[in-house]
């Protein structure tokens, strides 16, 4: 008879990583399955276009990252990972040839965003600053397990946080600080007039200034493979190439974890409907360049960022943001999330050559062709730019999902950010690790605190099923 394993998981993204890493730190045997041959889920890095030039096909900037505490706890550095940061973390051009910027200096920062809106963004971010470790903990944790470590900063915090993003600009006078604070919010795909909304703008922004945006040199793969180094130091055992379709295909064990979409553990795990409610949000449109040089900015000091936003006001990051999640359709000017990885690490490329690359948001499912509308924009602000492109990879949402079968539609966030799913993912339960299946967990960004390369949602799964396990 096979032996009985502590803990089995399924899916190798950095979730499902993190939570076999935490088990076995507690002296548990944990055996991981991922589909694929190759460790990663969002946190990898391919060959996408020519050889020599590594591409990250989902993450690529990883602020959550580089700030997530389960991460900090590890010794990731010993087994590859190195965090570089490019001199400007993140720059938003506009149509007069300027940018707002955001770097470790929130001067600098403040100063790119005009004399008029300076001192508001000083006095909106000054109360936080050199608070990161303890503000990270509080927001990344289940907010009603256990009391905050400071809690008067985090309520300070959950002020703004709580406010659509449209509702915390109205304290800047001018459309540089809003078209700022509306790009950063929209990385989760959300309308501007949804609540919390702010609390994605205050926290990108605070974390530009606190730890950085950076990459992982060599591409987002390092950081996957330093956690499964991790791991099998700590005697997990890792299968690649083993698509599991069924629970009793897995070895017996106490407690199954999975790093999956929910619908996919209720088809693997039998649980029915149990997750039928649960909403898949707009998708994304992505390209991946080759370049011959750097991408020819106009404003000068967007090539010195790391990535860079594309939308010239709030309105139209705005309007973009409704056509997708309200319209259902393709916004004819999307609103565009780039990274340009080899400006910090020219490793990525052959020498002289750089890889970039570009997302719009689209509706769930999509198959129309955006690379036109996304080369348009680019170009808007890069004159020249697609005179400098030796190859792309183009990825609609069905590719993304046949890429990842955690992207349901090309979801990359794992479940729609809108409504009370914002917060209450996947449900509205007070342990949303747990399934209806005594020793079946979910672990991937369906669960709180949703999506981002940062393991914890790993971390507190981990955390639930060791109280299951050790109660018995």
């Amino acid at each position: 008879m096979p032996s009985m394993r502590d803990v089995v998981v399924v899916g190798a993204g950095p979730n499902g990583l993190t939570a076999a890493v935490e088990l076995a730190r507690r002296g548990m045997s944990v055996e991981l399955f991922e589909a694929l041959g190759t460790v990663g889920g969002g946190a990898r890095t391919e060959e996408l276009t020519l050889p020599g030039f590594r591409h990250d096909p989902c993450s690529a900037v990883h602020p959550m990252g580089v700030g997530s505490p389960a991460f900090r706890a590890m010794p990731l550095e010993r087994y590859g990972l190195e965090w570089v940061r490019p001199e400007v973390q993140l720059a938003h051009p506009f149509p007069d040839g300027t940018a707002a910027v955001l770097t470790g200096s929130v001067g600098e920062s403040a100063a790119s965003l005009g004399p008029r809106d300076a001192g508001t963004y000083r006095r909106l971010l000054a109360p936080f600053l050199g608070k990161w470790d303890t503000l990270s903990a509080d927001f990344l944790k289940v907010p009603w397990e256990g009391l905050p470590r400071d809690p008067v900063t985090l309520a300070r915090f959950g002020l703004l946080a709580a406010q659509p993003v449209s509702l915390l600009s109205r304290r800047f006078r001018d459309d540089r600080a809003r078209a700022l604070f509306a790009g950063l919010s929209a990385h989760v795909v959300a309308p501007l007039t949804q609540p919390l909304t702010g609390a994605f703008a205050m926290v990108f922004a605070l974390a530009a200034h606190e730890v950085g945006w950076p990459v992982a040199r060599g591409g987002s793969q390092a950081v996957s493979d330093a956690l499964a180094g991790y791991l099998r130091d700590l005697g997990g055992t890792i299968h690649t190439g083993v698509e599991v379709k069924r629970l009793d295909e897995l070895p017996p064990a106490r407690a199954y974890v999975f790093d999956t979409s929910p619908t996919a553990l209720a088809r693997i795990a039998g649980l029915g409907g149990a997750y039928g409610r649960y909403r898949y949000g707009a998708a994304a449109f992505k390209v991946d360049y080759a370049l011959s040089g750097p991408v020819p900015w106009t404003a000068p000091e967007v090539r010195r960022a790391g990535s860079v936003h594309i939308g010239p006001s709030s309105g139209e990051i705005g309007a973009a943001l409704r056509a997708v999640t309200r319209e259902g359709r393709a916004p004819d000017a999307p609103f565009l999330v780039t990274s340009q990885p080899t400006v910090a690490d020219p490793s990525r490329a052959p020498e002289g050559k750089h890889v970039y690359w570009a997302y719009g948001h689209v509706p769930n499912g999509w198959s129309g062709d955006l690379t036109q509308a996304v080369e348009r924009q680019i170009e808007r602000f890069a004159p020249g730019f697609r005179d400098l492109v030796l190859a792309r990879a183009v990825a609609g949402p069905p590719e993304l999902a046949r890429r990842n079968a955690n992207y349901v539609g090309g979801d990359f966030l794992g479940g729609a950010t809108t409504g009370l799913q914002t917060v209450l993912r996947p449900g509205p339960t007070l342990h949303p690790y747990a399934t209806a299946h005594p020793a079946v967990f979910l672990c991937s960004a369906a669960t709180w605190p949703g999506p981002g390369v940062h393991g914890m949602s790993g971390h507190h799964a981990a955390k639930a099923v060791w109280r299951r396990l050790r109660h018995g």
